[in-house]
C-alpha cells in the first residue's frame, strides 16, 4: 500500500492529536514495513523531527499553516487535487476540517469529536460548522473516531456512514521513568505541598475549573484542607477562573500550572495524592490514561466517555454539583483502600491503551480498505 497522511494541521504545540499522531504512527512506521506512507507537513512544522529515519516514511513540506484553518483549506483547494491527481495513493487519511481534497472511495477522516456541532452554540456557527462537516463526511469513505461515545454522536447525525473506533493511546513507560531526585527536584521547582489533588487540561469552559474549585473551597470550609494544583494552558477562560478562585478566597489552596515540559508533568501525576477529571464533554481523555499509567488513583465526572474508559469501574461525580464533586474527593483522598483499589484498576486497564494495541486497530482500518 501506498498511504498519504495529511497532518497540516498539527505543530509542536502539546495536544492530545499531535500526542496521538506521535506515538501511532510511530508504532505503525515500524512494523508496516510493505507499507509506503507520504506525510505531508505543514509550513510551520518538521513533523520529521518527531520521528527517527524509516526507510518507507518520506516527510513532504507544504504550503499550508497549521495555524490558520481558513487559510489552510483556501490553500488546499489548489494543492490536494494536484497532488492526489500526480500520485497514486491507495489511501489518505485526513484528520483536520474543512476536507480540501479527497481519494474518492478511499479517504479516512478522523473525527477526535464533534462538539461544535452537538454542543451548546450560537445558531450561526453551529450552522456553518454542521455544513462543513457534512461537506467534509460526504467526501470520506470511512471515518475514525476516538471513543465508542463519539462514534455515537457521529452516527446520530450520519447513521449510514461507517464509523470505526482506534481509541488514543499512550506510552506507559514514560510515565514510570522518573526517580525519587527527580520527583524531588520538581516538587521543590514548583514548590508543591506533600499532599495534594491534580487536574490536567486547557482552561476552556468545558473543562469546568469553576466548579473544581468550587469543591475546594466547600471542603476548606468543612474544616478539611484540600491543595489543588492545575496544569493547563490558557484556551479563554483563564482569567474567569482565577477570578473565581480569589472570590472564594481560596488562592493558597490552588496553584495554576502552565509550560512545563512532559516530564515535568509526568513527575507531578507521580507525586499527587489524587487525580480529578471534571470536565463535561470530552471526545476521549488523554489524562486519564496519563494518571492511571503513573499509578494515580482517579475520580471522574460521570460522562459517558469516562465510563467507557474506566469500564464503570471508577469513581464518579456529578460535574455540574460542586457538593458531589467535593464529597467525592473527600471520601476517596480519606481511603486509603479504595485508592489502592483505583490504582491497582487503573494499572491493568491502562495496557489495553499502549500505542502498540490501538496502531493494530488503524491498521485494521487500513486493511479493509486495500
Amino acid at each position: 500500500m501506498k498511504i498519504a497522511i495529511n497532518a497540516t494541521c498539527l505543530n509542536s504545540q502539546p495536544t492530545g492529536t499531535t500526542q496521538r499522531f506521535k506515538g501511532i504512527y510511530r508504532e505503525l512506521f515500524t512494523r508496516l514495513q510493505d507499507t509506503e506512507f507520504v506525510v505531508f507537513e505543514p509550513l510551520d512544522c518538521r513533523i520529521s523531527s518527531w520521528f527517527d529515519r524509516f526507510d518507507n516514511v518520506s516527510f513532504r513540506r507544504t504550503p499550508l499553516s497549521s495555524q490558520d484553518r481558513v487559510e489552510r483549506f483556501i490553500r488546499g483547494v489548489l494543492f490536494w487535487p494536484r497532488i492526489l491527481k500526480n500520485e497514486r495513493f491507495d489511501i489518505l487519511e485526513v484528520s483536520n476540517l474543512p476536507l480540501a481534497g479527497s481519494l474518492r472511495g478511499r479517504t479516512i477522516l478522523t473525527l477526535h469529536d464533534i462538539r461544535y456541532v452537538s454542543q451548546n452554540s450560537g445558531v450561526v456557527s453551529k450552522s456553518i460548522n454542521k455544513f462543513i462537516l457534512d461537506k467534509s463526511v460526504a467526501q470520506c469513505e470511512r471515518i475514525i473516531t476516538i471513543s465508542e461515545s463519539v462514534r455515537s454522536e457521529i452516527l446520530s447525525f450520519y447513521p449510514d456512514r461507517s464509523v470505526s473506533v482506534v481509541h488514543n493511546g499512550i506510552d506507559i513507560s514514560f510515565f514510570q521513568a522518573m526517580s525519587s531526585s527527580d520527583l524531588q527536584s520538581v516538587r521543590d521547582c514548583y514548590n508543591l505541598p506533600n499532599d495534594f489533588v491534580l487536574s490536567v487540561g486547557h482552561f476552556e469552559d468545558r473543562k469546568n475549573y469553576i466548579n473544581l474549585v468550587t469543591a475546594v473551597a466547600r471542603l476548606r470550609d468543612q474544616g478539611r484542607a484540600v491543595f489543588l494544583v492545575i496544569v493547563g494552558n490558557d484556551n479563554g477562560q483563564l482569567a474567569a477562573v482565577k477570578k473565581h478562585i480569589h472570590s472564594l478566597g481560596i488562592a493558597t489552596n490552588v496553584t495554576i500550572l502552565n509550560g512545563l515540559s512532559d516530564f515535568e508533568l509526568s513527575c507531578i501525576y507521580r507525586l499527587c495524592r489524587l487525580f480529578v477529571f471534571p470536565s463535561y464533554y470530552e471526545g476521549f481523555g488523554i489524562p486519564i490514561l496519563e494518571a492511571m499509567a503513573a499509578d494515580c488513583p482517579v475520580v471522574l465526572s460521570d460522562i459517558p466517555v469516562f465510563k467507557e474508559i474506566t469500564q464503570s469501574q471508577g469513581v464518579y461525580f456529578e460535574h455540574s454539583d460542586p457538593e458531589s464533586i467535593a464529597t467525592v474527593i473527600d471520601e476517596v483522598l480519606a481511603s486509603d483502600s479504595e485508592r489502592c483499589r483505583l490504582m491497582q484498576y487503573g494499572r491493568e486497564r491502562v495496557q489495553d491503551f499502549s500505542f502498540r494495541k490501538v496502531s493494530m486497530d488503524l491498521e485494521g482500518v487500513y486493511r479493509s480498505l486495500s
